[in-house]
C-alpha cells in the first residue's frame, strides 16, 4: 500500500495534468470573455495542484533537499537515457517559474479602455510569439515528464493529452475553408 506522502504527491499531479491539459486546450480556442475567466480557473487550479505536488515532492521524498532532488532526478535520467546528469531540475525549476509567472499575467486587469480590454481578452496582454513560446517550452516539459520519464497509465495518458493539444494547435493554424 502507498504510503500518505506518495498518494498525495501522485494525487497532485494527477490534477495539475488535468489542469494543464484542459486549461491549454481551453486556451487554443476562440477567445471570449467567458472562456477567458473560465482558463483563468482551470489554468490556476492546475497551478496550484501543480505547486502542492512539488511541495509534497520535496517535503515526502527529498526532505527539503536541492541536492537529494539533483541526485534523484541524475538516476532517473541514467535509467532512462543512460547520461547520468541531474541538471533536469533546473529545467523543472523553469517550469515552475513560467506556470506560475504565467497564470500570474492572467490575473492582470486590462490596460485600459474597452478597446484594450478586448485586445487584453483575446492576447492576455502579450504578442502571440512569446505565447507560442512559454506553450511550447510547457507542452515539452509535460510531453517529458509524462511520456519520457513516465509509465504505466501516466505515460499512456500524457500521450494522449500531449497529441490532442498538438491536434488542437494544428487546428488553430488550418486554413479556413468558406471564405471564413
Amino acid at each position: 500500500m502507498a504510503s500518505y506522502g506518495e498518494l498525495a504527491t501522485r494525487a497532485t499531479i494527477w490534477l495539475a495534468m488535468l489542469g494543464y491539459f484542459v486549461g491549454a486546450a481551453l486556451r487554443s480556442g476562440r477567445e471570449a470573455p467567458l472562456r477567458h475567466q473560465i482558463v483563468r480557473i482551470v489554468w490556476t487550479s492546475g497551478c496550484l495542484f501543480y505547486l502542492a505536488h512539488v511541495a509534497c515532492a520535496f517535503h515526502f521524498f527529498h526532505h527539503w533537499s536541492h541536492a537529494d532532488a539533483y541526485h534523484r532526478t541524475a538516476v532517473q535520467t541514467a535509467a532512462v537515457t543512460g547520461w547520468d546528469w541531474g541538471g533536469g531540475i533546473f529545467f523543472n525549476y523553469a517550469f515552475t517559474a513560467v506556470w506560475v509567472a504565467d497564470t500570474l499575467v492572467l490575473w492582470l486587469p486590462p490596460a485600459g479602455g474597452a478597446r484594450e480590454q478586448r485586445l487584453s481578452v483575446a492576447s492576455e496582454g502579450r504578442p502571440y510569439w512569446v505565447r507560442i513560446a512559454i506553450q511550447s517550452f510547457m507542452w515539452f516539459m509535460v510531453f517529458n515528464a509524462t511520456v519520457v520519464f513516465g509509465h504505466g497509465t501516466i505515460r499512456w495518458l500524457g500521450l494522449a493529452g500531449c497529441v490532442w493539444l498538438l491536434v488542437l494547435g494544428a487546428q488553430r493554424f488550418a486554413p479556413r475553408r468558406g471564405g471564413r
